[in-house]
């Protein structure tokens, strides 16, 4: 028989108070989670990641789908990405596209209860021009129609009067990844930088626009690059933290890329969520290829939001499926805290308990 060793289960257990308690994890606290690697001890983290997802999000789930609303032929380099003109991948290409199919992406979220539709754009970046100009109109489109929430993913953005001006047609929440951590940044993109992208989030908080902002796990980045990339995005206050896995693409650099095993996504995704307790944390791209029967268990992992329909060069499970999957657990779709006024903090409780579990950490270790 194997004895288990019931320190880490105290040590995570205290940890997993602290949070609930609305007390703070360090670095390194989260770093030694992030490293766990028996089974015992990352079930018990998810079983504590789903205590701390049921205190702050209670069982409601948000939903998000997206639209391209412009493919292919992107001038940025993205190593994982389908829509770089950098890579042959046969990825569809075409223009900003008219009302009509944007219409219809919000008349079909509406009807499945999604809480928010995003418009995509595969460019660099967004200017003044006549293109804002285009973005506006479907913007306000969309809010107009009422069906969704207005979201938009357009890239880097460097005058503040863009960002004005998507917040006065009507945008709530602008998708602007940071991908990895500042120091793997370079290994994914060379076309622009990891300040690049903090600028653009800096200008559109400015406008008042909330934040989506995650990033990628699969592409050969370190724990410690995502443990990094967890306390970036707590530090730039992301509202909605979207968590794709690796599908690895043919024709760009990381095609050849192994697969996360399961149970180090669902690690990853209960990290997060002891960093981010009172986030939206969103599973998007890349969950059915890479967790296919485990699906349910992001839920348990302390995942709150979920993107629904397909992705933007990939397929998803139907929505169908999804929404089933959802009735099964007992989450409700229906979000109903669009002005993210859950995350407001109410007392951290800085130093509740830390010094303790320190002791125990070393420990452990």
């Amino acid at each position: 028989m194997t004895k288990v060793d019931t320190k880490n289960h105290g040590v995570i257990a205290g940890l997993g108070e602290r949070i609930l308690g609305g007390g703070p994890i360090s670095r390194d606290e989260a770093l030694w989670l992030f490293h766990l690697e028996s089974s015992v001890d990352v079930l018990d983290l998810l079983s504590w990641a789903n205590r701390i997802r049921e205190h702050f999000k209670g069982n409601k789930i948000h939903l998000c789908s997206i639209v391209n609303a412009k493919a292919g032929a992107c001038s940025e380099n993205c190593s994982f990405c389908a829509q770089s003109s950098f890579y042959q991948t046969g990825s569809p290409r075409y223009g900003f596209v008219d009302p009509g199919p944007v219409a219809e992406a919000a008349e079909e979220a509406g009807r499945n209860g999604v809480t928010a539709l995003g418009l995509v754009a595969a460019w660099r970046g967004l200017s003044e021009g006549p293109i804002l100009d285009e973005v506006c109109d479907r913007i306000r489109e969309l809010k107009a129609g009422g069906k969704t929430r207005p979201d938009a993913s357009l890239g880097i953005i460097k005058s503040q009067n863009v960002a004005d001006r998507l917040k006065e047609a009507g945008l709530e929440c602008y998708n602007h990844n940071l991908e990895s951590s500042r120091r793997f940044f370079p290994k994914t993109c060379t076309t622009h930088t990891f300040d690049d992208r903090l600028e653009t989030i800096r200008r559109v908080k400015q406008a008042g626009i909330k934040i989506c902002s995650g990033g990628i796990i699969g592409m050969g980045e370190t724990r410690e690059d995502r443990c990094d990339l967890a306390f970036e995005l707590k530090a730039i206050g992301a509202n909605v933290v979207p968590l794709n896995i690796l599908n690895p693409i043919q024709g760009t650099p990381f095609e050849k890329n192994p697969p996360l095993p399961v149970l180090e996504i669902l690690k990853t995704i209960a990290c997060f969520r002891f960093i981010l307790p009172r986030q939206e944390i969103m599973i998007a791209g890349g969950r059915v290829v890479n967790l296919r029967d485990a699906q349910s268990l992001i839920f348990m992992a302390g995942a709150s939001a979920l993107m629904v329909g397909n992705y933007l060069t990939t397929l998803n499970q139907p929505v169908e499926k999804d929404l089933q999957m959802l009735k099964d657990l007992g989450l409700d779709p229906r979000w109903d805290r669009q002005g993210f006024s859950d995350q407001e903090e109410d007392g951290c409780g800085c130093g509740n308990g830390s010094r303790e579990t320190e002791i125990e950490l070393a420990d452990a270790k």
